[in-house]
């Protein structure tokens, strides 16, 4: 692995030393010292982001029961526009530019200072434990057809308990052990809606595809199930660190990925919609299984069953990966305790692990809807300070090292970040009281949080690292 030089640490230094909280000391790659763990080269990176972001078609049901065929098939191709394309792009520039463990940590503290980067660091965690919390209960949803007393009480509970010990073990064991283990969950859990493609070709009716009715559309249930289904892209930043050659494999694997991850949902969606005679209410959660019964048998369905399943460990270890490398991220660059920071055997970061699995234990009492609209009114604040460091970072220091840059200009990208943001206060805007409540006081948790982290660092209650290959955060004064 390289390491930063001098002369790029010293060039850095001098070009952000005016912010207020600046980002000090850029490179080709994460100068941790990690030669002796294995880094993630881009077909397991490209499952990986598959599973952060989709994992399948599994969950896209609530889009048809809350606005009809056409509008869910238009709304995966437009969401994928104006929202998919623009957050790649994004992770793709700043990922490549900041190759470190922390990810969209680094590029807001960099842009906006320390005190914003905790709170991004905070609010896009506790996102991503809250969107871990679903994978359970989505996996649970899928099986309680075939074994009906996991719907509710002691066995379910146990259930979620069970799957959250396995899982988070298999997160210990090591990246490169979940990377390859997504590229064969991956596989499966997609070769089965290739079959029931095949099959439903001689009961397609395209007109069904048409079927639209404005003025029953549940508003609020169809961008939430298509925002959940289509965000996450900058996840993989926080894990940059460990990815052989980030400025060349990050990139690539982010296209691949986008690719995958559309025609994992427009396929599916085509088959069910224009096989089927549709019926709005009974498109929810678990449908697909249903749907692979009517066109190839008992068989599929439970081929179908089998790849919800794995598609959901697939998410779920992916999601862990994320965020507790971001917690060790925010840890070697001293914003939490060095304990964070503390890498098992198998270069994992264990206190992360431990943190994330405790979380998702906390939040998996919540219903489906809930947990999506809950992490997605929690990502947008997170999105918001992303799209506002890009910005800035564009106008105010352009000619920094950006070994993948949007080829739009500065104009352009600032005009590519205005319809995702459009997006962002609508989901914000349609969200009930009770999660708008929720969301509100995570967020004020983060802003007491800092200071207190602040305070203990101060107090040298805990250690906190400095390591001098890493980039440093410095509090110059205006």
């Amino acid at each position: 692995m390289k390491h930063r030089t001098s002369p790029a640490r010293e060039s850095s230094a001098k070009m952000l030393d005016n912010n207020i909280g600046g980002y000090v000391g850029m490179g080709e790659g994460s100068s941790h010292n990690l030669h002796k763990y294995n880094k993630v080269s881009i077909v397991p990176l490209v499952f990986l982001i598959f599973y952060e972001v989709s994992g399948g078609p599994f969950g896209v049901e609530d889009s048809v029961q809350a606005a009809g065929p056409l509008l869910a098939l238009l709304g995966f191709l437009v969401f994928a526009i104006i929202w998919s394309v623009p957050e790649a792009l994004i992770t793709a520039e700043m990922g490549t530019m900041f190759p470190e463990n922390g990810g969209y940590v680094v590029w807001v503290s960099s842009a906006l200072g320390p005190f914003w980067g905790f709170q991004q660091g905070w609010v896009k965690w506790l996102s991503g434990v809250i969107d871990n919390a679903l994978y359970p209960v989505l996996f649970l949803d899928y099986l309680k057809s075939a074994i009906p007393a996991l719907e509710s009480g002691l066995p379910r509970t146990v259930a979620v308990l069970a799957l959250t010990a396995i899982l988070t073990y298999l997160n210990y064991r090591g990246l490169t052990i979940v990377g390859w283990v997504a590229i064969l969950l991956g596989v499966f859990s997609l070769l089965p809606f290739i079959v029931m493609g095949l099959i439903a070709i001689p009961k397609i009716e395209p007109s069904r595809w048409l079927i639209v009715d404005v003025g029953t559309v549940n508003w609020s249930l169809y961008l939430n199930t298509l925002f959940w289904n289509l965000n996450y892209w900058d996840s993989i930043s926080t894990l940059s660190g460990e990815v052989e050659n980030p400025s060349k494999t990050l990139p690539k694997a982010l296209f691949y990925a986008l690719i995958m991850v559309v025609l994992g949902y427009i396929f599916p969606l085509l088959t069910g919609t224009g096989a089927i005679p549709v019926d709005r209410e009974v498109w929810s959660d678990g449908y697909f299984a249903d749907i692979a019964k009517m066109l190839g048998g008992t068989w599929l369905r439970t081929w179908v069953l089998a790849a919800a399943a794995l598609s959901n460990m697939g998410m779920f270890v992916a999601e862990m990966s994320s965020d507790s490398f971001q917690l060790l991220g925010m840890a070697e660059i001293g914003m939490l305790p060095a304990f964070f920071a503390k890498r098992s055997r198998y270069g994992t970061p264990l206190t992360g692990i431990l943190f994330s699995a405790s979380g998702v234990i906390l939040l998996s009492w919540l219903s489906f809807q809930e947990i999506v609209a809950a992490e997605n009114y929690l990502y947008c604040f997170g999105m918001i300070m992303e799209f506002i460091a890009f910005v800035k970072l564009r106008i105010q220091h352009p000619n920094l090292p950006r070994p993948y840059k949007i080829p739009f200009g500065t104009i352009g990208a600032i005009l590519m970040c205005i319809p995702p943001t459009v997006l962002i206060f609508v989901v914000i805007a349609l969200a009930s009281l009770k999660i708008m409540a929720i969301s509100v006081a995570a967020v004020i948790v983060g802003f007491v949080l800092q200071p207190c982290v602040e305070y203990i660092k101060k107090k040298r209650w805990y250690d906190f690292s400095r390591n001098s290959d890493l980039p440093d955060f410095q509090y110059a004064s205006v």
